[in-house]
C-alpha cells in the first residue's frame, strides 16, 4: 500500500526533497546519509507505490513527485474527515429532532 512506502524515514526525506522539484538519484543521495544504490532502492519502492515517476535524461533518471499518487493519499485521509462529519451531522440531527 502507498502508506507502507512512507513508513521509512529515508523515503519520506526523498519525497520531501522532491517537493522542491525533480532530482536525479545523485542529487538526492547528496542530501541523505545513505548511498546512491540505497536511494535507488528507496525510489523503486516509492515508484511502485505510485508516489514518484521518472524520466530518462541521458544516462540518468530524474524523479519527481507523482501528483496522482499524492491525490490518492489525500483522498484516503479525506475519507476519514467525510465519515466523521457525516456521523457528527447525524448525531446533531438526533439531538435537534
Amino acid at each position: 500500500m502507498t502508506l507502507d512506502a512512507l513508513g521509512d524515514w529515508t523515503r519520506r526525506q526523498i519525497l520531501e526533497a522532491l517537493k522542491q522539484g525533480p532530482r536525479s538519484v545523485g542529487e538526492l543521495a547528496a542530501g541523505l546519509p545513505v548511498s546512491r544504490p540505497a536511494v535507488s532502492q528507496h525510489l523503486r519502492v516509492l515508484k511502485d507505490a505510485g508516489l514518484v515517476i521518472d524520466r530518462k535524461d541521458g544516462t540518468r533518471r530524474v524523479y519527481r513527485v507523482d501528483a496522482e499518487g499524492l491525490a490518492d493519499i489525500r483522498a484516503y485521509f479525506d475519507s476519514f474527515w467525510d465519515e466523521a462529519l457525516d456521523r457528527f451531522a447525524a448525531e446533531a440531527r438526533k439531538e435537534t429532532g
